[in-house]
């Protein structure tokens, strides 16, 4: 499941370099034998133990080290964007936080609780200025900016969704994957034919239902057409063509007969150990599920992947969310916070993240294991980047309003055109109610 951020053992091991580390902007130097000393507080995201964690620890261990700062890190886990909220009314506010950008922009970066960290862009890490480290696309595409037209985040990792398959049962795919929607419906209608089930789901995790329906309009009329559409406080914006061709396509896969049967019962992880195990044979999924799912996969199972169907004549786009650090405003050291986060983005640990965590590093010259190569390529070739649901984050609207009302529809309850109505009447009351 996205949100929870679940991965499975390491495959490497850390190879150790000396870094140093240039901070612009304020003219002091960082590295190997200056010592700034200070202390910051750092609430994470992950618990000790976890492939993530041991690499930050390490990351801290060396910047402790080379700085003679004390970095004070609690390992809360998922829970600590959850924690902070009640804490920013207090003293006990930390330094630094990491999270989703799902999770962080509600509590600092759409309340204007987030620092700016112009400093952390602008420090040198590995001769390059950590602005120039992060490809250009996501920053344009990760809502990461205040309204002083600052970045409030600095993000470390990404994940991204795709068409998962087993390239040791379907070579072809590898080479010939379907180019548009036309080409992935033949695939299924192929598939079904000869007698074997073409998709698998976990209809009981939301927005993993959600994501064929903002997928499918995004990938229709671009990047920041669902969030436009979400935001549309009249409702109007549900009456587009493209918004029913979208909600059909989906109805299209749940009542197809294209699916596990029974998907729409079953309790999460069912569908995709079925699929790891030969009962289905595409997902579309997060790129955690390499890892996920390694430990019950097949034997002899090869993942592989394509994107997400595009339109014909559109460009090439990709999912990319974001997990990265933020500075509260009420830090007490924010300086060394800003400091510790540039650290931390050294290709040292940026190749960790790839090889030890499995996860697809920031950094594009970062390494990345093989199970990631497919989602890698993907979104190294798009031209446009866009964000889970379009990066929608107002407060209660996906879980409350969307996704409730999107199961519906990917569950096989109600048809497209009774999706587009209760969508437009649900959300008309939710704008009416933000007052």
């Amino acid at each position: 499941m996205s949100t929870t951020f679940r991965f499975s053992k390491t495959l490497a091991v850390l190879a150790g370099a000396a870094l140093a580390l240039t901070a612009c902007g304020g003219g002091a130097t960082t590295g190997a034998g200056a010592k700034d000393g200070g202390t910051v507080t750092y609430w994470s995201m992950w618990k000790v133990g976890e492939p993530q964690q041991k690499v930050i620890a390490d990351a801290i261990t060396d910047f402790e080290k080379q700085t003679g700062a004390t970095v004070k890190v609690q390992w809360q886990g998922r829970s600590n964007t959850t924690k902070l909220v009640p804490a920013l009314n207090t003293n006990n506010v930390p330094d630094i936080v990491d999270g989703a950008y799902a999770k962080l922009a509600p509590v600092l970066g759409n309340t204007g609780e987030a620092l700016p960290l112009t400093d952390a862009y602008a420090t040198v890490v590995d001769g390059k200025k950590v602005s120039d480290l992060i490809p250009s696309k996501y920053l344009a595409a990760s809502n990461i900016k205040g309204a002083d037209g600052q970045p409030w985040m600095l993000p470390y990792s990404l994940s991204s969704d795709a068409i998962w398959f087993n390239a040791a049962k379907n070579p072809g795919l590898v080479t010939a994957p379907p180019a548009n929607w036309d080409g992935f419906m033949a695939l299924l209608n192929k598939e079904k034919a000869a007698g074997q089930v073409p998709l698998a789901a976990d209809g009981d995790i939301a927005g993993y239902n959600s994501a064929w329906f903002s997928n499918l309009v995004i990938h229709s009329e671009g990047p920041g057409s669902f969030a436009k559409i979400a935001a549309d406080k009249t409702g109007a914006a549900w009456d587009s063509p493209a918004v029913l061709a979208a909600a059909q396509k989906v109805q299209q896969l749940a009542q197809g007969g294209y699916l596990i049967n029974g998907y729409n019962a079953s309790k999460w992880p069912a569908q995709q150990q079925a699929w790891a195990n030969g009962g289905a044979e595409l997902l579309l999924n997060g790129s955690w599920i390499p890892t996920e799912t390694g430990t019950y996969a097949a034997k002899g199972f090869q993942y592989s992947s394509f994107p997400f169907p595009g339109v014909t004549g559109r460009p090439a786009m990709a999912r990319a969310d974001f997990v990265g650090w933020a500075i509260p405003k009420k830090a007490k050291n924010p300086a060394l916070a800003q400091k510790l986060a540039a650290f931390m983005l050294n290709k040292k640990y940026q190749d960790a993240y790839g090889t030890r965590a499995l996860v697809l590093p920031i950094r594009a010259d970062a390494l990345t294991a093989p199970e990631m190569a497919t989602v890698k390529k993907a979104l190294d070739n798009a031209t446009e980047v866009y964000q889970a649901d379009d990066g929608v984050t107002f407060p209660g609207y996906t879980t409350k309003v969307y996704w409730p009302i999107d199961d519906e529809l990917f569950l096989g309850k109600i048809n497209a055109t009774q999706f587009v109505a209760k969508m437009k009447t649900a959300q008309i009351a939710y704008w009416k109610a933000q007052g």
